[in-house]
């Protein structure tokens, strides 16, 4: 989940059209992930803000917001306002999520979310799948392109048969 929120900050990046360095962190996301993107920001030159995003977003013009849904403390917010008010400053809105709780609660990209990453590794993947665990990021359609890593392609082997590929 941390290494996805650090793609998904380099990503938002890339996508917005705002021009500062500023990138929003929800304080109520887990603290390694607070810490990896703390890690990834500073050789891009990017300043991190780390604050309560119903406080504290409207004193910063960040370029992207990671928000915490449900929250590290368990807190369950609507961010739908947050979210909204973002995106009219032009942000890509991530969202930090646990798919699991996701299957009570609403999805982020119900609410707007442009980039949601997590860990699977509440569904009992076991080590080694990607490391520790398995982290998963989704994007809306239109950042697709933009994703980084690599993407799993369906092809047909020297056999003829369907074959999974790396894209």
């Amino acid at each position: 989940e941390a290494t996805a929120a650090a793609e998904a900050m380099t990503l938002a990046r890339r996508q917005s059209k705002v021009v500062g360095d500023t990138f929003f962190v929800d304080s109520d996301c887990h603290p390694q992930v607070i810490e990896v993107v703390q890690t990834r920001a500073e050789p891009l030159g990017l300043k991190l803000v780390v604050g309560d995003p119903l406080v504290d977003l409207d004193a910063h013009e960040p370029f992207g917001v990671l928000l915490a849904h449900p929250g590290s403390s368990g807190a369950v917010r609507d961010l739908t306002a947050v979210t909204a008010a973002a995106h009219e400053h032009g942000a890509v809105v991530c969202v930090a999520s646990d798919l699991l709780a996701l299957t009570l609660l609403t999805p982020p990209g119900e609410w707007g979310a442009d980039v949601v990453v997590g860990s699977a590794q509440r569904f009992g993947v076991p080590l080694g799948f990607g490391g520790p665990h398995a982290g998963f990021m989704a994007v809306r359609e239109s950042f697709r392109r933009s994703m980084p890593g690599r993407l799993v392609g369906v092809s047909v082997d020297a056999h003829g048969r369907r074959a999974l590929r790396l894209a």
